[in-house]
């Protein structure tokens, strides 16, 4: 008893749910290779001992995920990403329908005591500017009507548009595409999990 008595504690894993579609869930790639898991190597090489929870479906709308919302948090997680969207620009939704789906999720994790981040995206240009506009508008109001909630403006920063980081599509990263997501998100990812709880 006194030998384990005096070994050091070990840090209790937190774990984080990504709720997503085909960015999330590794579209085109090896498990090793998509969001998640790399998410999870970044955080743990800079200490955090954390699970990133992979809750993505490829094709999946915000309704979707708000639809599967109960099922993903049987994972009990203590952190959630939220990362929809991107089905709902291509797809042309209106964006009242997008920004009222993803309030319902934002509000059922907020009733639940869950520290969020909402990772924003933009519509696709062919749809027109008026219709960027408001979609893209829709993260930014959902976030100031949450101040709470940690604020990620575009997930595919840096990775949307350039042929090296993208496979053949066009529209999902690669494996270097990924790095590079993790790279630039990293830090609003550490803020969200300085918000769980300590224990």
């Amino acid at each position: 008893m006194p030998l384990l008595a005096a070994m050091p504690a070990r840090a209790a894993e937190s774990r984080l749910l990504m709720l997503g579609d085909s960015i999330t869930a590794a579209y085109g790639l090896a498990r090793g290779q998509g969001l998640p898991a790399q998410l999870e190597a970044a955080l743990r090489a800079k200490g955090h001992t954390v699970r990133v929870i992979d809750a993505g479906v490829s094709g999946d709308t915000t309704a979707g995920g708000r639809a599967r919302l109960d099922w993903a948090l049987a994972e009990a997680p203590q952190a959630v990403i939220v990362a929809l969207g991107g089905n709902d620009g291509l797809r042309g939704i209106e964006p009242r329908a997008t920004e009222a789906n993803l309030a319902a999720i934002l509000d059922a994790l907020a009733a639940r005591g869950l520290p969020v981040m909402l990772a924003g995206m933009l519509a696709p240009p062919n749809l027109g500017a008026d219709y960027g506009r408001e979609f893209a508008g829709t993260f930014t109001r959902l976030s100031e009507a949450r101040p709470d909630v940690v604020f990620y403006p575009f997930l595919l920063e840096g990775v949307a548009g350039n042929p090296a980081l993208n496979q053949p599509d066009r529209i999902h990263p690669n494996e270097a595409g990924v790095a590079e997501l993790v790279r630039r998100m990293l830090p609003s990812v550490e803020s969200l999990l300085g918000r769980v709880p300590a224990g």
